[in-house]
């Protein structure tokens, strides 16, 4: 049956981080939680987060503006999304995207003064407008999990269901390495390593490469040799994520050239991201997997990066829209292409869309179990108190033990909760 979106309303919450994040080269001081909410003709109510990230989805814009503004900027284009959304009617929250996306990135050019604005800060923009079209979407027509609510067309893609999925931390510029083989310690096996500084903040690649190698070697050093039952050679894989700071192949290569002289190269699972998006060429003869993340703004850029030899692709519910991200998913899996969860600093709630969509993906290449990863627990000041917010807080499948989520049948039948109303944010969207 088709929506009608009667009205709309929209709000945000500034969490303040334990520390500066740093990534690409920058760090942010806090994340803006955007909350958008849709009420439709026959009185149903959505409210869905958007966590914004204007350093991810367009690094120019947020060197070119306060922090703040930044922020501003992104959620200017999520109520500016909303008040075109106002109104329509939709049979599949996939042709409302559709219909929005194009609108809403051509005003994203005008607000920002950026006519190349990155397609990716417009979808960072979308991500609660589309998830609370999806949530209207469920209740007019009596979906109640997230298995129904896939439509059969991008179902081959998610046809897995795991028991258990690996949560992957992550490791930033400023975490020190004592916190590293902590997190080990603590269990957590499979490490995000933030790779691509800019130690003295003067866009020195060639700094950037020394202080990588040195400090891949110091975690490699500390924790290299432990082992772990979830991976076939039964060593921790390492995740290295670049954000598109390395400006060749070249130096790319004299990065892994020094993995290799340390021994940790056949530990690398992934390596994300490694080159500015504009800086196409084949990377399928490094001899480890290259993974897109923010250049795979669309379906269409995942072909491309398929063609460039890119064997892995991350997936993002949480940071490009679930529509979005269902036609990408469709993509890499007819290609044979492996996939997996990022994260993109989100909430408890947010973390759950993401397992939800992860639970149901192909193991990774060399993994027994299917991995997310989450570090809101890592850079939240109020962690704790986003986990009130979350509708089934207390719940097992929230709670990581030996670095996993255990995923049991509640999970599955509650469909992480997104489903469920939280009282806190539907209350900064709706009056009563």
């Amino acid at each position: 049956m088709s929506v009608q979106i009667q009205s709309v309303s929209s709000n945000f919450e500034r969490e303040p981080l334990l520390r500066p994040f740093g990534f690409k080269g920058a760090y942010v001081s806090e994340i803006w939680q955007s909350i958008a909410g849709m009420v439709s003709a026959n009185g149903h109510r959505a409210a869905a987060l958007n966590t914004q990230s204007p350093l991810w989805s367009d690094a120019d814009v947020f060197t070119a503006h306060s922090e703040a503004a930044g922020n501003a900027l992104m959620f200017t284009l999520t109520e500016y999304a909303l008040r075109q959304a106002q109104g329509r009617c939709f049979d599949s929250p996939i042709e409302l995207l559709d219909e929005l996306l194009p609108v809403v990135h051509d005003y994203g050019k005008k607000v920002t003064n950026k006519d190349d604005l990155r397609l990716t800060f417009a979808l960072n923009a979308l991500v609660g407008v589309d998830a609370a079209a999806w949530l209207l979407h469920a209740q007019q027509n009596g979906i109640t999990t997230f298995d129904e609510l896939v439509p059969e067309a991008y179902r081959c893609a998610l046809a897995n269901r795991h028991s258990k999925v690996a949560c992957i931390p992550l490791m930033a510029y400023g975490i020190p390495l004592e916190e590293i083989v902590e997190a080990v310690e603590d269990g957590f096996f499979f490490l995000k390593v933030k790779i691509g500084s800019d130690p003295d903040k003067d866009g020195d690649r060639e700094k950037m490469l020394q202080w990588d190698m040195a400090r891949i070697e110091a975690i490699h050093n500390a924790i290299g040799s432990r082992p772990t039952p979830y991976t076939e050679n039964g060593k921790i894989p390492y995740y290295f994520d670049a954000n598109g700071r390395y400006d060749s192949k070249e130096r790319l290569q004299r990065f892994l050239d020094h993995t290799k002289k340390i021994g940790a190269f056949d530990q690398i699972a992934i390596i994300e991201e490694p080159f500015p998006e504009e800086y196409k060429v084949h990377v399928g003869d490094l001899g480890v997997r290259i993974a897109a993340d923010e250049s795979a703004h669309c379906d269409e850029d995942v072909r491309e990066r398929i063609e460039l030899g890119y064997g892995a692709i991350a997936l993002k519910p949480i940071a490009k829209t679930l529509s979005m991200t269902l036609k990408i998913a469709k993509v890499a899996h007819e290609a044979g292409v492996p996939m997996f969860c990022a994260d993109l600093t989100v909430g408890p709630i947010q973390v759950d869309w993401n397992k939800t969509f992860a639970s149901r993906l192909a193991p990774l290449p060399g993994m027994t179990i299917g991995v997310v990863e989450t570090n809101g627990h890592q850079n939240y000041k109020r962690w704790s108190t986003l986990q009130s917010y979350h509708p089934c807080n207390g719940n097992p499948w929230m709670q990581v033990n030996d670095g996993c989520f255990a995923l049991e049948e509640e999970f599955f039948a509650r469909s992480g909760g997104i489903f469920d109303k939280s009282e806190h944010y539907s209350g900064l969207v709706f009056a009563d």
